[in-house]
């Protein structure tokens, strides 16, 4: 397999125009969460005859088997962390449609966050990887079983596309010290399917949006979007900011505190039929590690997260600054990184200091 960093087509600059920095407190992780109360609620009751067909749309990777001992130590009080992907997978005809790049080869990371929940589970952050990040891919094992080398200053969301999802864990313990406990993915058909079956979310677009590339067409206000153009709101790069990935962060966590909002408010959740409709879209499209590879898993673990406040919950983007040899990626800025993650394997609060990015993407 060749080393290479054309994993996207995305773009970072040093541009002029002005953008809003991601705010530092977000709820984005509530999606997480909400897929995951869905599927506890579908697990159960009388109905659970008719979900538990589900458990076969999960598709599971075996991570702790790959990855074997060469792998940060689990902490006593580490609290639980999770590696949550968005894929741009071409895999199938849907996909590849949605991907608006149908000659696009393989899949690519485009959204990752480490989730974190401390021990005693009442809060929880999550920490979004620009994949613009130029990082050290260490060495892996290929889907095949052979050994793929490192190498450096590869784009972190084409890690994904050369070696699999094994060997993104991998390269996030490596970069972070951070052990990761569970791991889960959704790709383009599934996200597109899952806004489909609410009826489409509304969002307040911030300002207007011409995206030629995606095809992204909205004034500034409030829209009603449905699942092909809210895919395309939280993957455009050209109609907002400087046209970087560090730009539509915003937008994804914006997006994804609205998808909940109208979860609430269709209260959707209290019949078993749409319960069903939901987690039937969300499932198919769902890929985890084998211990969260059932609805009993997936059940039992929202269960166990059902006191994390979400007032408290916080999203954070990993500080980045734009690299020095090229100024269309970024590099984890230090000491902010080293000081963030070190929280989040010491289950402590993090420093305001760790969480200022010199690259905003404005």
């Amino acid at each position: 397999m060749t080393d290479h960093n054309s994993g996207s087509g995305s773009r970072t600059s040093h541009g002029t125009r002005s953008g809003r920095a991601p705010r530092k407190r977000r709820r984005g992780l509530k999606i997480t969460l909400a897929v995951l109360l869905v599927l506890l609620l579908a697990a159960g009751g009388t109905f659970y005859w008719l979900y538990s067909r589900l458990d076969g749309n999960i598709t599971a990777v075996d991570i702790d088997k790959t990855l074997g001992d060469d792998r940060p130590e689990k902490l006593p009080t580490s609290g639980q962390n999770l590696l949550v992907l968005g894929s741009d997978s071409r895999a199938g005809a849907e996909n590849k449609k949605l991907g608006g790049g149908g000659d696009v080869a393989g899949a690519r990371s485009d959204t990752a966050m480490v989730v974190h929940i401390p021990e005693g589970r009442t809060r929880a952050v999550a920490v979004s990887i620009p994949r613009d990040t130029l990082v050290t891919r260490p060495e892996c094992t290929g889907s095949d079983g052979s050994a793929v080398r490192s190498a450096d200053r590869v784009m972190f969301n084409s890690v994904y596309s050369q070696v699999g999802p094994a060997c993104v864990v991998k390269t996030v313990e490596k970069m972070s010290g951070v052990r990761i406990d569970h791991y889960l993915e959704i790709n383009f058909a599934g996200f597109k399917d899952l806004v489909d079956a609410i009826g489409g979310v509304t969002v307040d677009v911030p300002q207007d949006i011409h995206d030629k590339s995606s095809g992204l067409d909205l004034t500034k206000g409030q829209h009603r979007l449905d699942g092909t153009q809210s895919l395309a709101y939280v993957r455009t790069r050209h109609g907002i900011g400087d046209g970087s990935d560090l730009g539509r962060i915003g937008l994804q966590q914006q997006f994804l505190l609205a998808l909940l909002s109208e979860v609430k408010s269709q209260n959707l959740l209290s019949s078993p039929a749409n319960m069903y409709r939901i987690a039937d879209s969300a499932t198919k499209s769902l890929t985890t590690d084998e211990g969260l590879a059932s609805l009993t898993s997936l059940s039992e673990f929202a269960r166990s997260m059902q006191g994390v406040d979400p007032g408290s919950m916080e999203t954070i983007m990993l500080p980045v600054a734009y690299d020095k040899a090229d100024p269309n990626r970024v590099v984890a800025a230090q000491p902010q990184a080293k000081t963030l993650w070190k929280a989040i394997r010491e289950d402590a609060s993090i420093p305001e200091s760790a969480k200022k990015s010199p690259a905003t993407g404005g």
